[in-house]
């Protein structure tokens, strides 16, 4: 039986790795992403006339943030789907 967050997971077949893959480069991106915004924000702050697109920058950056590990359950939840059909299929051959 397999559970969340096995560190084994990847590994389970190329469809596990092809998903590890593409959720840790979405994973990268938004962390550059929030970084680059907080580091905008930060600098829009220092001029009174551009608060208001700095607050923006900060909220952006923190949706960013929470996206975070919601991309990480989002891949648990699809390796658990990806194990769910290989073992029908292996089932099904079983069968035959």
């Amino acid at each position: 039986m397999h559970h969340l967050f096995d560190p084994r997971a990847s590994q389970r077949s190329s469809a596990h790795e092809q998903l590890y893959a593409a959720i840790e480069l979405t994973y990268t991106v938004v962390d550059f992403a929030a970084a680059g915004l907080f580091i905008i924000g930060s600098i829009l702050f220092f001029s009174p006339d551009a608060t208001d697109p700095a607050l923006w920058c900060f909220l952006i950056g923190s949706i960013c943030f929470a996206l975070k590990p919601t991309l990480r359950l989002i891949r648990q939840f699809r390796y658990l789907k990806l194990d769910k059909i290989d073992s029908l299929a292996r089932d099904e051959q079983s069968h035959r």
